[in-house]
């Protein structure tokens, strides 16, 4: 009876989180899943069951297929500002600086104590094309400076630096305190066959951090996504012409702006069903060519 009670005890103490992850996750997955496939504009006591209808205009409908770019626009943005460029920059902190790391990660970390509605304010006001400061200098200089709210590319760049303003001190200490578990031992002996520090870094410290720079590059796609729903919400809202919104602003859009429930649940699932793909693809990849360097 005794050895039993121990078999039990492990799954009461997961009951909770898993009471938890059902009620506030599988449930509501499920339920937007059914909504899918009805027309229903979430305050009619009735639903309309169309069929595979919301998820063809999720891939037909010229808004949408607008969108479904911008979000692989924003995905490439995203992991060259937020991933790409911390990690090269904590490489250097690491085998070319050294000195000082702790006041880089200080440095670094200090915008992301700010909520991302105030970078989204300050960089409004820093980028503005009349009487931002960045404006008034190249105006000095004979320069005009471009109304980037008004351009989708341009907006899409505005709004993926606000993020990586937010999130690339978080990113950066991740990549750092990753390298910094590096055994020396492994870096000495490399140091003393003489082989040369890019062929170091490229053949021994990326293939032995690879499990850090995974977890990085997933964080980066599936959070960085959601990361620019603020900047997007109180800049663009979207705009001009759908040119800076992505699936996870057009999924709310057409939910509680368009009251479209049936299309905003098809594109959430589709979402989904992307980022579920992509982060394979992404860690298959990632694995596949480290394990070449091992």
């Amino acid at each position: 009876m005794h050895n039993k009670n121990k078999k039990i005890l492990p799954f009461l103490y997961l009951l909770p989180t898993a009471i938890l992850l059902i009620v506030f996750m599988i449930i509501p997955i499920i339920y937007t899943f059914y909504l899918s496939f009805f027309d229903w504009n979430l305050i009619a006591p009735t639903k309309e069951f169309v069929g595979l209808r919301n998820y063809i205009e999720v891939f037909t409908n010229p808004v949408n297929q607008k969108v479904i770019l911008n979000t692989l626009i924003y995905i490439f943005f995203l992991i060259v500002l937020n991933f790409l460029v911390p990690y090269f920059i904590s490489l250097i902190v690491k085998f070319f600086i050294k000195k000082m790391q702790g006041a880089y990660k200080v440095l670094f970390f200090i915008p992301s104590l700010f909520s991302l509605v105030v970078g989204a304010m300050l960089f409004t006001w820093i980028l503005n094309p009349v009487s931002g400061p960045i404006a008034y200098v190249m105006k000095n200089l004979g320069m005009t400076m471009p109304n980037w709210s008004n351009s989708g590319i341009l907006a899409i760049t505005v709004i993926c630096f606000i993020t990586n303003w937010k999130v690339f001190g978080y990113n950066f200490i991740l990549l750092l305190t990753g390298l910094g578990s590096i055994p020396t031992n492994i870096i000495d002996a490399a140091k003393i066959d003489g082989i040369p520090k890019w062929r170091l870094i490229w053949n021994v410290i990326l293939p032995m951090n690879r499990g850090i720079g995974i977890y990085v590059l997933i964080l980066t796609i599936v959070q960085g996504l959601q990361y620019v729903f603020t900047p997007i919400n109180v800049i663009t809202t979207g705009g001009p012409y759908y040119g800076s919104s992505n699936m996870i602003y057009q999924t709310y859009l057409n939910a509680f702006v368009l009251y479209k429930t049936g299309t905003s649940s098809a594109l959430a699932i589709v979402t989904f069903v992307v980022f579920l793909v992509l982060l394979f693809i992404e860690i298959r990849f990632v694995e596949g060519k480290a394990k070449k360097y091992v």
